[in-house]
């Protein structure tokens, strides 16, 4: 299936195959020296997923949103924070994360699929507490899981999409508020650690993140087994 451009097409084909529930999800994070992982997990909330033939369509307000639902590193950080809220009005939310302690201990790569397990958990539940009839009902239910591994021990239908952020609309929409929402927890993590930049790098190794890091040495939230931390605290002045 060759796309350019993210589309509801496979989750458009997944339905026509008796999937009920079609879950896209991401995570971000993993590239970071310091702070959580953090995971999303989305369904659509409509009966059929849209469609955008017609050109009134094209020229719509609601079009150009739908068109801001691709791969988050594409947008602007205004242009996320825009379809930020679109998002949630079109699709259930789960959220799922893991601390800096986490990563340290598991690696990140568990890290990475244990936070994606907590989102569609969170989603699962957000999505049963709106509808309470359905609490008791399995219905089919496919993941959709950005990249090329599966979660594992998850006893859910699963399929790995390489690049899914950049192609298909539930994973895209999940990667979006999963950098958002990360995003936000970095600024408020540079109110307590104003000396690290973190509301400009987010806690990625840019070069002012990494002269802080020798400067002061590494902060409560820091990710102790990754190697630039543990090797320029310790070159600390």
């Amino acid at each position: 299936m060759a796309l350019s451009k993210s589309t509801f097409e496979l989750e458009k084909i997944l339905a026509e195959k008796g999937y009920e529930i079609i879950i896209g999800t991401d995570e971000v994070g993993r590239g970071p020296l310091c702070g959580p992982v953090v995971a999303c997990a989305v369904a659509f909330r409509g009966s059929g997923f849209p469609e955008f033939d017609s050109e009134s369509e094209s020229n719509s307000g609601t079009r150009k949103m739908w068109d801001l639902v691709r791969d988050s590193k594409k947008l602007s950080e205004k242009q996320r924070e825009e379809v930020f809220e679109f998002i949630h009005e079109h699709f259930h939310v789960g959220i799922g994360l893991c601390d800096h302690q986490t990563v340290d201990r598991i690696n990140i790569l568990e890290a990475s699929f244990l936070s994606m397990k907590k989102a569609i958990q969170d989603l699962r539940r957000k999505m049963e507490m709106e509808n309470p009839k359905t609490q008791n009902l399995e219905p089919k239910t496919c993941i959709l899981v950005d990249g090329n591994k599966k979660i594992p021990n998850l006893s859910m239908e699963q399929m790995a999409v390489i690049g899914g952020d950049k192609i298909v609309k539930s994973i895209s929409a999940a990667s979006i508020v999963a950098k958002v929402t990360r995003d936000r927890m970095m600024e408020e993590f540079h109110q307590k650690y104003p000396q690290y930049g973190f509301d400009k790098h987010k806690g990625y190794g840019t070069k002012v993140h990494m002269d802080a890091l020798l400067e002061h040495g590494a902060c409560e939230i820091h990710r102790k087994s990754f190697g630039p931390v543990s090797r320029l605290a310790n070159l600390k002045k």
